[in-house]
C-alpha cells in the first residue's frame, strides 16, 4: 500500500521532474548541443503525456478516495518512468529508447483509459444492482428498507381506500412565517 500511495503522489511530481531529468541528464552525460535542443522538445511532449496520464488515473474514484493507484498502475508507470530515466545514460541507444518511451507512453495512456472505463462500468453495475434490488422490494445490503411495510394497514397509506397500493409518504413543510 505504501508503494501504491507513493506512486499516487509521484505521478504528478514526475510530470515535471522526468522532463527536467532528460534535459539535465543529457547535458551531463555528453550529448551535443543539437541533441539537447531536440531532447528539450521531446521533454515538453513527455511532460504533457505524463500529466495527461496522471489526470486520467486521478479521474478514477477509487484512486481519489484511497489516494493510491492500483498495482497494475504501479507496474506500467514504473516501466515507463524507468525507460524515461534511462534515455540520458546511453547516447548510443537513445534513439531506440525514445521510440520505446513513445510506444510505452501510448500504451500507458490507453491502459489508464481502459482502467477508467472498467471502474466506471463496475460502479454503474453496482448502481443497477442496487436499483433492481430496491425495485424487487429488497433492502440494500446493510440498510433497512426505506419503503416501510410491504402491505399497508387498511385506511393508512392506501389512497382512496384501495388495498394493495403502496404506502404514501407525506412530508410536512414547516413554515417560518406566521
Amino acid at each position: 500500500m505504501i508503494i501504491r500511495r507513493a506512486f499516487y503522489h509521484w505521478q504528478f511530481i514526475a510530470a515535471g521532474a522526468l522532463p527536467l531529468w532528460l534535459l539535465v541528464g543529457s547535458a551531463i552525460f555528453g550529448s551535443g548541443a543539437w541533441a539537447v535542443l531536440g531532447i528539450f522538445f521531446g521533454a515538453v511532449l513527455i511532460g504533457l503525456g505524463l500529466l495527461l496520464v496522471a489526470l486520467v488515473i486521478y479521474a478514477r474514484k477509487e484512486v481519489r478516495e484511497t489516494r493510491a493507484v492500483s498495482d497494475a498502475d504501479v507496474g506500467v508507470l514504473a516501466l515507463w518512468h524507468l525507460l524515461i530515466i534511462a534515455i540520458p545514460f546511453s547516447t548510443d541507444a537513445a534513439g531506440w529508447l525514445s521510440v520505446l518511451v513513445i510506444i510505452g507512453g501510448l500504451a500507458v495512456f490507453w491502459f489508464a483509459v481502459w482502467e477508467l472505463f472498467a471502474a466506471a462500468r463496475r460502479r454503474m453495475r453496482a448502481m443497477v444492482d442496487l436499483v433492481e434490488q430496491q425495485a424487487r422490494g429488497q433492502s440494500a445490503p446493510g440498510r433497512p428498507s426505506p419503503a416501510g411495510p410491504q402491505h399497508p394497514l387498511p385506511g393508512r397509506g392506501a389512497p382512496f381506500g384501495r388495498p394493495g397500493t403502496p404506502e404514501t409518504i407525506i412530508i410536512e413543510e414547516k413554515r417560518d412565517r406566521p
